[in-house]
């Protein structure tokens, strides 16, 4: 029972998430809006885009923009996401989504389940754990 494709000037009026409203590492200063125990650690618009998705909502991601509290202007920084919360008639597309607050509690509690994340922390544990072994072997031959 998702809402019906908008037109472009329908776009303009989507709710905008920024990554940095899930973030963990991020302050409330910084942008943080959801409590730190229920954020998430770096997530990207890509992963809020597959949850929002997912779950039946209409969704655009917008690669280029940036969230203006943003010191870092890397690659990995950039994007933004659009979520249809309400359809023209001004009720909400999905009753279980009824505010931004709820779509962010969503995502945020959604996104550490992906399978990209549940690989990814599996990965980069032995990744670290050889890093660190390569970094003390060349710091011996440094010497």
């Amino acid at each position: 029972m998702a809402c019906a494709e908008a037109s472009p000037a329908d776009k303009e009026r989507f709710i905008c998430i920024y990554p940095a409203y899930l973030n963990n590492k991020k302050t409330i200063a910084e942008g943080r809006r959801i409590p730190i125990d229920k954020a998430v650690e770096n997530p990207t618009p890509t992963e809020i885009q597959d949850v929002c998705a997912a779950v039946g909502l209409n969704v655009l991601v917008e690669k280029n923009k940036m969230y203006p509290r943003e010191w870092n202007r890397d690659a990995q920084f950039r994007g933004r996401v659009r979520v249809q919360l309400k359809q023209e008639d001004g009720n909400p597309c999905l009753p279980q989504f009824p505010s931004r607050k709820s779509v962010m509690l969503y995502a945020a509690e959604t996104i550490p389940k992906l399978k990209t994340r549940t690989q990814k922390m599996g990965g980069s544990d032995q990744s670290l754990q050889q890093g660190e072994g390569g970094k003390k072997g060349k710091g011996k031959k440094k010497k």
